[in-house]
């Protein structure tokens, strides 16, 4: 059972007392008549005021003008006045009286708990006072136990600072505080080994007048991006040695509350390798775009040129095949150099089509995958199928130039390590990007070439190669392979697609 709380009990205290002066002067009716009809209530309202409180008194006082109302005034048992003028009147000053008691009541209960509490702590300071002189000695024993206690403590807080500061010096990444007077303040063991400074020199200097900082935007938009929440960048700063280094630098304001800036952390992970190897990356696919230029020239060149040249002269020897005046011996060796010219040719065209594939430039990508993927079945033996929509649109050059080079390297890895009797090219287009998937069933590749792939195949690309040439187009390239084969997926944004009406001509 839920206790009943002291208010809760001064409100039941109020209404009873108020129910039992009306239920009085109902049983006193016969004796007092209709006069004097509040004259048992006020014992309940001063009750009331005098032991239970304002809100019950004021309850107390609600209950006992209408009890009266309704059982005293005229007409009795009802709320219909004989007098209303007189009687509400005679309410309301019921009222007034009863805040006037209800009043007194609060003021002296107030009173009354004043003395208490003032007689309370009296005797409160004079038991103090009294066992003060004996507690003295043992409180000053204590307070010698608490001090040698804040001693321990101090050292085992200055023991965890110390320990946090070693994990912040053995951090990699600078780490150096600058306070509200722009001079560093903490210096850890990661900025002397980046920088080449000792803390003992760091502390005290400007940090961007040490480091001869190289800021990408103006200092003073940093510092404003910095003083409503921090800022994060790269800068060029230089080593005591006088090198330069190029540093992901975060930089958070330490604040104390709701105070203003009053320091801030920087933290600087070097990134000078990574840039290098991003600037290697870039000049790897200028190589790469300059190299696939060269192969389409010399391929265009071996075409219109070289190729011409064969024709024309299988031409004049067939014209000299149709002489009579030819002996035996001249017209074996005029057979045999047609034949020879044929192989030229054969030769001439299949090597131009795999330095560039001059049907890519003139009719698109499908049709140049269509007989890539025919000639490699009759070349390999492999059962080599294109699937996908044969009306697949223009893209962009360096885009359909990227698909086939992996087709064409991932065609040319089944044909020599995978031992598959089949492979599957699929080529498919949507939601603004183009999917390739090139699977066969042979033994799969090992582990670590498919986590380091450095495959050598005849366009000597290799599937690091092809990894290179999809991630600088935006793309992404796995590899999948177990015992059961191995699936190659390449996934490209589509950038831009060419209008195929420009490009009707086939090359012959």
């Amino acid at each position: 059972m839920r206790r009943v709380t002291p208010k809760a009990r001064g409100y039941f205290l109020a209404i009873l007392a108020a129910l039992v002066a009306l239920l009085l002067r109902k049983t006193l009716s016969p004796l007092l008549g209709a006069e004097n009809p509040y004259l048992t209530v006020w014992a309940a309202i001063v009750f009331s005021a005098w032991y239970c409180g304002v809100g019950p008194s004021v309850v107390c006082t609600i209950v006992s003008v209408f009890g009266v109302w309704y059982w005293f005034l005229p007409y009795v048992n009802s709320f219909v006045l004989q007098n209303p003028k007189a009687e509400i009147s005679g309410m309301v000053l019921f009222a007034l009286l009863s805040g006037f008691v209800i009043a007194l009541g609060e003021a002296n209960r107030r009173a009354k708990g004043q003395s208490e509490r003032e007689v309370a702590e009296r005797g409160r300071v004079e038991n103090e006072l009294r066992e003060a002189q004996e507690q003295l000695e043992h409180r000053v024993e204590e307070r010698t136990e608490q001090l040698h206690i804040a001693n321990q403590r101090l050292s085992e807080e200055a023991t965890r600072v110390r320990a946090q500061a070693e994990w912040l010096d053995a951090a990699n990444d600078a780490i150096f505080v600058v306070g509200s007077d722009e001079t560093i303040t903490y210096w850890n063991k990661g900025a002397e080994r980046l920088y080449g400074w000792a803390s003992t020199e760091a502390i005290g200097q400007g940090p961007h007048e040490l480091l001869r900082t190289e800021f990408p935007v103006p200092l003073a938009e940093i510092s404003q991006q910095r003083q409503q929440g921090g800022w994060q960048g790269e800068l060029v700063h230089t080593r005591r040695d006088g090198t330069k280094v190029t540093v992901a630098s975060r930089w958070t304001p330490l604040k104390e509350g709701n105070r203003n800036l009053r320091s801030w952390l920087e933290i600087n992970r070097d990134v000078t390798d990574r840039k290098a190897a991003e600037a290697a990356r870039q000049l790897s696919a200028q190589l790469m775009k300059m190299q696939d230029e060269e192969r389409r020239r010399i391929a265009r060149e071996l075409h219109d040129s070289a190729g011409q040249t064969v024709i024309a002269l299988m031409l004049n020897l067939g014209q000299l095949k149709a002489s009579e005046n030819l002996s035996p011996e001249e017209a074996r060796l005029l057979s045999d150099s047609y034949a020879l010219l044929q192989n030229v040719s054969s030769e001439l065209r299949a090597t131009s089509h795999l330095l560039h594939p001059l049907l890519l430039d003139e009719i698109g990508l499908w049709t140049a995958l269509e007989w890539y993927v025919e000639g490699f079945m009759q070349r390999s033996g492999i059962a080599a199928t294109l699937e996908g929509d044969p009306n697949f649109a223009r893209l962009n050059s360096d885009l359909e130039f990227a698909i086939f080079r992996v087709v064409q390297e991932c065609l040319t890895n089944v044909h020599r390590h995978s031992g598959s009797p089949e492979a599957t090219v699929r080529l498919l287009r949507s939601n603004g990007e183009v999917r390739l998937e090139v699977h066969d069933r042979g033994r799969g590749l090992p582990a670590e070439k498919q986590l380091g792939p450095s495959g050598n195949g005849t366009t000597g690309v290799g599937l690091r190669g092809m990894r290179e040439r999809i991630l600088q187009l935006g793309g992404n390239l796995s590899v999948q392979s177990n015992a059961g084969g191995t699936t190659v997926v390449a996934t490209l944004p589509i950038t831009a697609t060419a209008d195929a009406s420009n490009n009707e001509t086939v090359l012959a």
